[in-house]
C-alpha cells in the first residue's frame, strides 16, 4: 500500500491513479492483485477482458492457471476462484467456506479471526450471539480496529478507511508517535495528518514501520561466499571446500560433480548438476515423495507421497531394496537429515507438527505441534537451528532451536503457498519457493534482507521441490514436467536440466560441503560445545534439551564457571601461540599473499531484481 500525505500544494500521482482517490505504483497495475482500496487496477476496464487458453482456467484474479488445477484443493489464483463451486464435502468437523468450497477446522470458528476468504467462519451466521471468542491480540506495529480486526499502523489517519467500522480515521488530530511509537521500530515522526516511520543513518525502512541494517555487500551480489570491505571497496573470499573460479569469481565445490536426486512418480534418480549423467537409484520407490540424505555414508531418506512411511536406501553401488525405517501418523510433507546429532525432522500434514527422531528409527517423537499446514523442513546443527514453512490460511516461515525452542517468525507478509525451502549455508540464506506467488525468494537467517530471485517464467505455475548449490538454484516444476536452474542471485542463467520428468517432487543435493563436520552450538547456550553436545529428545520427562558434557565429568554437564575458564585458557594460550609464529615468521620469511581476492567497487555491480520488502 502507498501512503499519501496530502500538502497544500496541488499533488499530482506519479503512478496510476485510483477511482477512490488512491495511488499506486504503475508496475502493479492489471497484475492479478488488487492494490486499489475498491480494486479499480484490476476491473476489465482499466486492464481489458481476460483472455485464457483453451485448457485454462480465468481466474478473478486476472491469472490464467491449468484447468488440471481447477477444484484440486490448492489456491492456485490467489482469490480462490479455482476452488470455487467445487462442491466439496466437508468432514464433521470442519466448516465449509461458501466463495471458495475450502474447509476450515471447526476449532478455528468463531474466534476472531477470518479464515474463510469471506470471513463466514466468523460472521453471524456461524456465530450465533454470545458465542464469538475475543479477537486475536494486534501486534505492536499494528492498530487494533473497533471491531478487534488488526490493521497495519502505517494505513492509520491516511484517508482511506481500512477497518470494517472506520475506526482508523478517527482522531487523526492526535499525536499517534506517542501510543507505542506509532509501531515504528525506530523513529516516529508526527504529522498535521497522520505519521510516518523513519531510521537512522545506516539504516532503511521495511514493511513501512521497520528498520533494517544496509548491508550493500548482501544487497548487491557481489560476492558468491565471504565478502569483506576494504576502503570502499568489496574483497570475495571462499568457505574452506570450495575454490574461487577466477573467470567467474564462483566458489566451486571441491571434488567430485554435485549429484541431485529427485523423486517422480517413475522412482528416484540422479543427475549432476551438469545435466550430463543420469542415473536410477531406486525404481521401486514410486511417488513424488520428499527426500533427505546422509552423505557421510550416502544414505537415502524417503516418504511415500500422502502417507507417513520412512524409507531407508543406501546410494552406493548397486540399487538395493529400501528398508522401511519408521511409520508416522499422518502425510509426511518434507524432511531434513542433523548430520552432526545424527536426527531425522519431517513436517507431518496429519498432526500438524514438526517430528523428529534418530536416524535409525529406533524411537521418535512430536517435537513442535499446533501448525496449520507444515510444508517444506530444513536445518543447520553447526548453528543449531530449526526452519520450516507453513501454508494454509495464515502462511509463514518460522525459526527455531533444534529441540523446537525459542521460536522466532522470519517471513509473515507477501506470502501464499510456501512449498519447500532449502538453505545457503555459506551466506546464512533461506531460499523458499512459493506456488501462490510464482517465485523463488531469499531471507537472511536472522530474518532480514529479504528478495526475489526468480520470478515468474513460465516454469514457475507448479514448482515442489528445492535445492541451492553454488551459484545456482535448482527446482522441480510439475506442470512443464522439468528440473530446472537458474542464477541464485538474480534468476538469470535459467536453463531445463531434465525435461519430460513424470510427475517430478523433492530435490537433494548431494556433496561433502553441503554437510560439513565441526562442532555446533549446542542448545539456547548460543555457544559452541567444546566437548559432546547430547542431545536429550525422546526421555518422555520434561522438555527437549541438549546439553554440553565432559567425557570425563561423568555426565555431567560443563558448569558456566568451568566453561568459561577453559574457554579463556584456550584464548590465552592461542594468542601465546600465534605472537610467537608471527615473530618467528617475521624473522624468517618476508610476507607473502596466498589468498586469491577479487576486488569490486560499488559501482560495478547493479542487480535488476533487488525488490522492496
Amino acid at each position: 500500500m502507498l501512503i499519501i500525505i496530502e500538502s497544500q500544494g496541488e499533488w499530482t500521482c506519479p503512478g496510476f491513479l485510483c477511482t477512490d482517490g488512491g495511488c499506486i505504483s504503475q508496475s502493479a497495475l492489471c497484475d492479478g492483485t488488487a492494490d486499489c482500496h475498491d480494486g479499480s487496477d484490476e476491473f476489465e476496464d482499466t486492464c481489458g477482458l481476460l483472455q485464457c487458453k483453451k485448457d485454462e482456467f480465468a481466474c478473478g484474479s486476472r491469472r490464467c492457471v491449468s484447468l488440471l488445477f481447477r477444484c484440486d484443493g490448492t489456491d492456485d489464483c490467489g482469490d480462490g476462484s479455482d476452488e470455487a463451486s467445487c462442491h466439496k464435502n466437508c468432514t464433521a468437523e470442519s466448516f465449509l467456506c461458501e466463495r471458495t468450497g475450502s474447509c476450515v477446522a471447526r476449532a478455528k470458528l468463531c474466534d476472531g479471526w477470518p479464515d474463510c476468504p469471506v470471513g463466514q467462519d466468523v460472521g453471524a451466521d456461524a456465530c450465533p450471539s454470545g458465542q464469538t471468542r475475543a479477537p486475536h491480540t494486534c501486534f505492536s506495529s499494528e492498530f487494533s480496529c473497533g471491531d478487534g480486526q488488526c490493521m497495519p499502523h502505517s494505513w492509520r489517519c491516511d484517508h482511506s478507511p481500512d477497518c470494517a467500522d472506520a475506526s482508523d480515521e478517527d482522531d487523526c488530530d492526535q499525536n499517534e508517535c506517542l501510543v507505542s511509537n506509532g509501531g515504528c521500530s525506530h523513529l516516529c515522526v508526527d504529522l498535521p495528518m497522520g505519521f510516518l516511520c523513519d531510521c537512522p543513518a545506516g539504516m532503511r525502512l521495511v514493511h513501512d514501520s521497520q528498520c533494517e541494517e544496509i548491508d550493500t555487500c548482501l544487497d548487491t551480489d557481489v560476492c558468491n561466499q565471504l565478502c569483506v570491505h576494504v576502503n570502499g571497496t568489496f574483497s570475495c573470499d571462499c568457505h574452506e571446500g570450495y575454490l574461487m573460479s577466477p573467470k567467474t569469481g564462483e566458489c566451486k565445490a571441491k571434488g567430485d560433480v554435485a549429484q541431485l536426486v529427485l523423486s517422480s512418480s517413475e522412482g528416484v534418480r540422479w543427475v549432476n548438476t551438469a545435466g550430463m549423467e543420469y542415473r536410477e537409484i531406486a525404481a521401486h520407490l514410486l511417488g513424488p515423495g520428499p527426500m533427505a540424505a546422509l552423505t557421510a555414508n550416502r544414505t537415502l531418506y524417503w516418504a511415500r507421497p500422502g502417507q507417513g512411511s520412512i524409507y531407508r536406501i543406501s546410494m552406493d553401488g548397486k540399487p538395493l531394496d529400501p528398508v522401511l525405517l519408521l511409520k508416522s501418523h499422518g502425510a509426511v510433507l518434507g524432511l531434513a537429515v542433523d548430520w552432526i546429532h545424527e536426527h531425522l525432522y519431517w513436517t507431518n500434514a496429519g498432526t500438524h507438527s514438526i517430528d523428529v527422531a534418530r536416524l535409525d528409527g529406533s524411537v521418535q517423537r512430536l517435537l513442535i505441534g499446533g501448525l496449520a499446514m507444515p510444508t517444506g523442513v530444513a536445518v543447520e546443527p553447526l548453528l543449531g537451528l530449526l526452519f520450516w514453512a507453513e501454508g494454509g490460511s495464515s502462511p509463514r516461515i518460522e525459526c527455531a532451536l533444534l529441540d523446537g525452542q525459542g521460536r522466532l517468525p522470519l517471513i509473515t507478509s507477501a506470502i501464499r503457498n510456501p512449498v519447500a525451502i532449502s538453505l545457503d549455508m555459506p551466506r546464512r540464506l533461506l531460499y523458499w519457493v512459493d506456488s501462490g506467488m510464482r517465485t523463488i525468494s531469499r531471507v537472511r537467517f536472522d530474518g532480514q534482507h529479504r528478495k526475489t530471485v526468480v520470478e515468474s517464467n513460465g516454469y514457475l505455475d507448479r514448482p515442489f521441490g528445492l535445492a541451492v548449490f553454488e551459484g545456482h538454484v535448482y527446482w522441480s516444476e510439475q506442470a512443464t514436467h522439468s528440473i530446472c536452474s537458474a542464477d541464485k542471485h538474480n534468476g538469470s542463467l535459467f536453463r531445463v536440466i531434465l525435461p519430460n520428468i513424470a510427475f517430478p517432487g523433492a530435490l537433494v543435493l548431494i556433496h561433502p560441503v553441503l554437510q560439513p563436520k565441526g562442532s555446533a552450538v549446542c542448545g539456547n547456550t548460543s555457544r559452541v560445545c567444546p566437548y559432546e553436545c547430547v542431545p536429550d529428545l525422546f526421555s518422555g520427562t520434561g522438555s527437549p534439551s541438549f546439553t554440553c558434557v565432559s567425557p570425563t565429568g561423568g555426565g555431567a554437564a560443563v558448569s558456566d564457571t568451568t566453561y568459561a575458564g577453559i574457554l579463556s585458557l584456550i584464548v590465552v594460550l592461542s594468542v601465546l601461540l600465534v605472537g610467537g609464529a608471527l615473530w618467528w615468521w617475521k624473522d624468517v620469511f618476508k610476507p607473502s599473499r596466498t589468498l586469491t581476492f577479487l576486488d569490486f567497487s560499488l559501482k560495478e555491480s547493479q542487480d535488476p531484481l533487488i525488490h522492496g520488502p
